[in-house]
Protein backbone atom coordinates (compact mmCIF):
# COMPACT_ATOMS: atom_id res chain seq x y z
CA UNK A 1 0.00 0.00 0.00
CA UNK A 2 1.53 3.39 -0.65
CA UNK A 3 0.87 6.28 1.44
CA UNK A 4 0.36 10.29 1.06
CA UNK A 5 0.99 12.69 3.73
CA UNK A 6 -1.20 15.84 2.93
CA UNK A 7 0.80 19.25 3.42
CA UNK A 8 -1.83 21.16 1.67
CA UNK A 9 -3.21 23.13 5.19
CA UNK A 10 0.42 23.97 6.11
CA UNK A 11 2.89 24.08 3.15
CA UNK A 12 0.23 24.70 0.35
CA UNK A 13 -1.41 27.33 2.62
CA UNK A 14 1.76 29.18 3.94
CA UNK A 15 2.41 30.01 0.19
CA UNK A 16 -1.20 31.60 -0.66
CA UNK A 17 -1.95 34.88 -0.49
CA UNK A 18 -5.23 34.68 0.90
CA UNK A 19 -5.04 34.08 4.37
CA UNK A 20 -7.80 32.07 5.41
CA UNK A 21 -9.75 32.05 8.65
CA UNK A 22 -9.69 29.10 11.27
CA UNK A 23 -13.39 28.08 10.16
CA UNK A 24 -12.05 27.51 6.76
CA UNK A 25 -8.79 25.80 7.52
CA UNK A 26 -11.27 23.32 9.30
CA UNK A 27 -13.30 22.98 6.55
CA UNK A 28 -10.42 22.16 4.44
CA UNK A 29 -8.97 19.47 6.68
CA UNK A 30 -12.03 17.61 7.35
CA UNK A 31 -12.74 17.35 3.68
CA UNK A 32 -9.40 16.06 3.09
CA UNK A 33 -9.55 13.44 5.98
CA UNK A 34 -13.18 12.48 4.98
CA UNK A 35 -11.39 11.66 1.47
CA UNK A 36 -9.38 8.61 3.60
CA UNK A 37 -6.10 10.73 3.76
CA UNK A 38 -4.61 10.02 7.16
CA UNK A 39 -1.69 11.94 7.85
CA UNK A 40 -2.07 15.29 7.42
CA UNK A 41 -0.06 18.82 8.28
CA UNK A 42 -2.34 21.43 9.87
CA UNK A 43 0.58 24.12 9.98
CA UNK A 44 3.46 25.31 11.62
CA UNK A 45 3.94 26.66 15.70
CA UNK A 46 6.11 29.81 14.19
CA UNK A 47 6.05 33.03 15.04
CA UNK A 48 2.73 34.36 13.78
CA UNK A 49 4.68 37.65 11.78
CA UNK A 50 7.20 34.94 10.16
CA UNK A 51 4.35 33.54 8.44
CA UNK A 52 0.99 35.04 8.94
CA UNK A 53 -0.82 32.44 7.02
CA UNK A 54 -0.59 29.90 9.80
CA UNK A 55 -0.70 32.41 12.57
CA UNK A 56 -3.67 30.35 13.77
CA UNK A 57 -1.99 26.98 13.77
CA UNK A 58 -2.70 26.38 17.84
CA UNK A 59 -6.31 26.79 17.32
CA UNK A 60 -6.37 24.52 14.24
CA UNK A 61 -4.80 21.89 16.03
CA UNK A 62 -6.84 21.78 18.86
CA UNK A 63 -10.22 21.56 17.08
CA UNK A 64 -9.18 19.34 13.92
CA UNK A 65 -11.57 16.61 13.89
CA UNK A 66 -10.89 13.79 15.27
CA UNK A 67 -11.13 10.58 12.81
CA UNK A 68 -10.22 6.87 13.65
CA UNK A 69 -6.65 6.16 12.33
CA UNK A 70 -6.16 9.89 11.08
CA UNK A 71 -3.19 11.99 12.33
CA UNK A 72 -2.15 15.90 12.45
CA UNK A 73 1.23 16.88 12.18
CA UNK A 74 2.93 20.72 12.31
CA UNK A 75 6.47 21.70 12.15
CA UNK A 76 8.41 23.26 15.19
CA UNK A 77 11.11 25.48 14.68
CA UNK A 78 12.16 25.68 18.65
CA UNK A 79 11.20 24.42 21.57
CA UNK A 80 8.61 27.17 22.02
CA UNK A 81 7.21 25.49 18.79
CA UNK A 82 7.25 22.17 20.62
CA UNK A 83 5.67 23.29 24.29
CA UNK A 84 2.95 25.04 21.84
CA UNK A 85 2.56 21.75 19.46
CA UNK A 86 1.75 19.35 22.94
CA UNK A 87 -0.22 22.03 24.53
CA UNK A 88 -2.44 21.82 21.48
CA UNK A 89 -2.68 17.94 21.38
CA UNK A 90 -0.23 17.14 18.25
CA UNK A 91 0.84 13.55 18.35
CA UNK A 92 3.23 14.28 15.23
CA UNK A 93 6.15 17.04 14.88
CA UNK A 94 8.24 18.04 12.51
CA UNK A 95 11.56 19.50 12.16
CA UNK A 96 13.24 20.79 9.11
CA UNK A 97 16.31 22.15 7.47
CA UNK A 98 18.20 22.01 4.13
CA UNK A 99 21.28 20.22 2.57
CA UNK A 100 22.58 22.79 1.11
CA UNK A 101 24.02 25.65 3.32
CA UNK A 102 22.81 28.50 1.26
CA UNK A 103 19.22 27.60 1.43
CA UNK A 104 19.72 26.87 5.10
CA UNK A 105 20.66 30.06 5.88
CA UNK A 106 18.01 32.13 4.06
CA UNK A 107 15.18 29.26 5.06
CA UNK A 108 16.25 28.48 8.56
CA UNK A 109 18.71 31.67 9.19
CA UNK A 110 20.54 28.96 10.85
CA UNK A 111 24.06 26.76 9.38
CA UNK A 112 23.39 23.61 8.64
CA UNK A 113 25.81 22.78 11.58
CA UNK A 114 23.48 25.37 13.69
CA UNK A 115 20.52 23.22 12.95
CA UNK A 116 21.56 20.05 13.70
CA UNK A 117 23.26 21.86 17.19
CA UNK A 118 19.36 22.93 17.37
CA UNK A 119 17.85 19.91 16.72
CA UNK A 120 19.76 17.66 19.02
CA UNK A 121 17.87 19.35 21.50
CA UNK A 122 14.24 19.81 20.35
CA UNK A 123 14.07 16.18 18.54
CA UNK A 124 14.95 14.09 22.23
CA UNK A 125 12.83 16.57 24.11
CA UNK A 126 10.09 15.51 21.37
CA UNK A 127 10.53 11.82 21.93
CA UNK A 128 10.12 12.13 25.21
CA UNK A 129 6.88 13.61 25.23
CA UNK A 130 5.56 10.61 23.04
CA UNK A 131 5.92 11.80 19.90
CA UNK A 132 6.27 10.87 16.50
CA UNK A 133 9.17 12.76 14.66
CA UNK A 134 9.42 13.90 11.06
CA UNK A 135 12.75 15.76 9.76
CA UNK A 136 12.63 17.20 6.43
CA UNK A 137 15.53 18.16 4.48
CA UNK A 138 14.99 20.60 1.57
CA UNK A 139 17.20 20.50 -2.02
CA UNK A 140 18.02 17.27 -1.81
CA UNK A 141 17.83 17.09 -5.95
CA UNK A 142 19.43 20.80 -6.09
CA UNK A 143 19.22 24.37 -4.53
CA UNK A 144 18.39 27.34 -6.32
CA UNK A 145 21.54 29.15 -4.98
CA UNK A 146 24.25 26.64 -5.46
CA UNK A 147 22.99 24.25 -7.94
CA UNK A 148 23.90 20.63 -7.64
CA UNK A 149 23.83 18.77 -4.21
CA UNK A 150 26.33 15.98 -2.94
CA UNK A 151 23.92 13.41 -2.25
CA UNK A 152 26.79 12.14 -0.03
CA UNK A 153 26.08 15.17 2.19
CA UNK A 154 22.70 14.92 2.27
CA UNK A 155 23.02 11.75 3.50
CA UNK A 156 25.42 12.78 6.16
CA UNK A 157 23.00 15.28 7.25
CA UNK A 158 20.06 12.66 7.41
CA UNK A 159 22.08 9.74 9.32
CA UNK A 160 22.59 13.17 12.08
CA UNK A 161 18.87 13.11 12.26
CA UNK A 162 18.53 9.50 13.08
CA UNK A 163 20.82 9.25 15.45
CA UNK A 164 19.08 12.11 17.21
CA UNK A 165 16.19 10.01 17.11
CA UNK A 166 14.16 11.14 14.20
CA UNK A 167 11.72 8.40 13.07
CA UNK A 168 10.82 9.71 9.87
CA UNK A 169 12.85 11.37 6.60
CA UNK A 170 11.14 13.39 4.30
CA UNK A 171 13.65 14.15 1.41
CA UNK A 172 12.73 17.01 -0.71
CA UNK A 173 13.23 18.00 -4.18
CA UNK A 174 12.08 21.74 -3.43
CA UNK A 175 13.09 23.43 -6.88
CA UNK A 176 11.21 20.23 -8.85
CA UNK A 177 14.27 20.04 -11.01
CA UNK A 178 14.75 16.26 -10.47
CA UNK A 179 14.39 13.42 -12.95
CA UNK A 180 14.35 9.88 -12.71
CA UNK A 181 17.86 8.98 -13.07
CA UNK A 182 18.79 11.43 -10.52
CA UNK A 183 16.06 10.24 -8.09
CA UNK A 184 17.65 6.25 -8.69
CA UNK A 185 20.75 7.42 -7.54
CA UNK A 186 20.10 9.50 -4.90
CA UNK A 187 17.74 6.84 -3.61
CA UNK A 188 21.05 4.36 -3.86
CA UNK A 189 22.87 6.06 -1.97
CA UNK A 190 20.25 6.42 0.82
CA UNK A 191 19.15 3.43 1.05
CA UNK A 192 22.77 1.89 1.59
CA UNK A 193 22.32 2.79 4.88
CA UNK A 194 18.48 3.60 5.99
CA UNK A 195 15.70 1.66 5.39
CA UNK A 196 12.83 2.48 2.84
CA UNK A 197 9.89 2.76 5.71
CA UNK A 198 12.05 5.16 7.44
CA UNK A 199 12.36 7.70 4.18
CA UNK A 200 9.64 9.47 2.32
CA UNK A 201 9.36 11.53 -0.93
CA UNK A 202 8.57 15.25 -1.34
CA UNK A 203 8.50 16.17 -4.87
CA UNK A 204 7.55 19.74 -6.38
CA UNK A 205 6.23 19.65 -10.00
CA UNK A 206 8.41 22.60 -11.46
CA UNK A 207 9.82 20.56 -14.73
CA UNK A 208 6.46 17.86 -14.73
CA UNK A 209 8.89 14.94 -13.62
CA UNK A 210 7.04 14.80 -9.94
CA UNK A 211 5.03 11.85 -11.13
CA UNK A 212 8.05 9.66 -13.36
CA UNK A 213 9.66 10.60 -9.67
CA UNK A 214 7.30 8.84 -7.53
CA UNK A 215 7.77 5.65 -9.95
CA UNK A 216 11.07 5.25 -9.01
CA UNK A 217 10.93 5.46 -5.47
CA UNK A 218 8.15 3.43 -5.54
CA UNK A 219 10.24 0.75 -7.44
CA UNK A 220 12.64 1.18 -5.21
CA UNK A 221 10.67 -0.04 -1.96
CA UNK A 222 9.30 3.88 -1.09
CA UNK A 223 6.51 3.69 0.42
CA UNK A 224 5.45 7.48 1.61
CA UNK A 225 4.90 10.57 -0.32
CA UNK A 226 4.37 13.83 0.51
CA UNK A 227 1.55 15.74 -1.77
CA UNK A 228 -0.66 18.88 -1.64
CA UNK A 229 -4.00 19.38 -2.51
CA UNK A 230 -5.03 20.77 -5.86
CA UNK A 231 -0.93 21.30 -6.03
CA UNK A 232 -0.94 24.19 -3.67
CA UNK A 233 2.45 24.97 -2.10
CA UNK A 234 6.17 25.93 -3.40
CA UNK A 235 8.84 27.86 -1.43
CA UNK A 236 9.39 31.51 -0.69
CA UNK A 237 13.25 30.94 -0.70
CA UNK A 238 13.20 28.91 -3.68
CA UNK A 239 12.96 31.49 -6.40
CA UNK A 240 10.86 29.86 -9.60
CA UNK A 241 9.72 26.78 -8.25
CA UNK A 242 6.12 25.21 -8.48
CA UNK A 243 4.21 23.92 -6.06
CA UNK A 244 4.32 20.81 -4.61
CA UNK A 245 3.01 17.20 -6.56
CA UNK A 246 -0.93 17.18 -6.37
CA UNK A 247 -2.38 15.01 -4.24
CA UNK A 248 -5.00 14.32 -6.94
CA UNK A 249 -2.01 13.79 -9.33
CA UNK A 250 -0.62 11.00 -7.95
CA UNK A 251 -3.42 9.58 -5.96
CA UNK A 252 -5.39 9.55 -9.34
CA UNK A 253 -2.70 7.35 -10.86
CA UNK A 254 -2.08 5.17 -8.28
CA UNK A 255 -5.81 4.04 -8.34
CA UNK A 256 -5.43 4.22 -12.36
CA UNK A 257 -2.59 1.42 -12.20
CA UNK A 258 -4.32 -0.42 -9.10
CA UNK A 259 -2.11 0.69 -6.61
CA UNK A 260 -3.75 0.52 -2.96
CA UNK A 261 -4.46 3.88 -1.13
CA UNK A 262 -7.20 4.15 0.89
CA UNK A 263 -8.44 7.09 -0.71
CA UNK A 264 -11.46 7.78 -1.89
CA UNK A 265 -11.08 9.76 -5.76
CA UNK A 266 -14.58 11.58 -5.47
CA UNK A 267 -14.25 13.51 -2.12
CA UNK A 268 -10.67 13.90 -2.79
CA UNK A 269 -11.59 16.13 -5.83
CA UNK A 270 -14.38 17.68 -3.47
CA UNK A 271 -11.35 18.68 -1.32
CA UNK A 272 -9.38 20.22 -4.38
CA UNK A 273 -12.67 21.83 -5.40
CA UNK A 274 -12.94 23.37 -1.56
CA UNK A 275 -9.32 24.40 -1.71
CA UNK A 276 -9.42 26.22 -5.23
CA UNK A 277 -12.82 27.90 -3.81
CA UNK A 278 -10.97 29.45 -0.36
CA UNK A 279 -8.26 30.21 -2.14
CA UNK A 280 -9.55 32.23 -4.95
CA UNK A 281 -7.91 30.90 -7.33
CA UNK A 282 -7.54 28.00 -9.96
CA UNK A 283 -4.70 25.22 -9.00
CA UNK A 284 -2.83 23.56 -10.59
CA UNK A 285 -3.62 20.28 -9.78
CA UNK A 286 -4.00 18.24 -13.72
CA UNK A 287 -6.66 15.65 -12.26
CA UNK A 288 -8.46 18.03 -10.05
CA UNK A 289 -8.88 20.59 -13.56
CA UNK A 290 -9.86 17.59 -15.47
CA UNK A 291 -12.57 16.44 -13.16
CA UNK A 292 -13.17 19.76 -13.01
CA UNK A 293 -13.49 20.24 -16.53
CA UNK A 294 -16.08 17.18 -16.93
CA UNK A 295 -18.70 18.93 -14.38
CA UNK A 296 -21.89 20.85 -15.75
CA UNK A 297 -21.93 24.36 -15.61
CA UNK A 298 -22.61 25.64 -11.62
CA UNK A 299 -22.22 22.41 -11.05
CA UNK A 300 -20.82 21.50 -7.27
CA UNK A 301 -21.20 19.31 -3.90
CA UNK A 302 -24.01 21.10 -1.97
CA UNK A 303 -22.57 22.54 1.39
CA UNK A 304 -19.33 22.88 -0.17
CA UNK A 305 -19.33 26.59 -1.38
CA UNK A 306 -18.10 29.34 0.25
Amino acid sequence: MISLYEVGPRDGLQNESARLPVEDKLRLIAALAEAGLKRIEVGSFVRPDWIPQLAETDEVARRAPRRPGVRYAALVPNRQGLDRAVAAGIGEVAVFMSASETHNRKNTNKSIAQSLEHFGEIVPAAKKQGLFVRAYLSTVWGCPYEGKVDPRRALEISLRLREMGCDELSLGDTIGVGNPLQTRKILEHFLGQLPAAMLALHLHDTHGTALANCLVGMEMGISMFDTSVGGMGGCPYAPGAAGNLATEDLASMLADMGVETGIDLDKLIEAGWLAQQLVGRKLPGRRLQAALGRRAPGEAREGAST
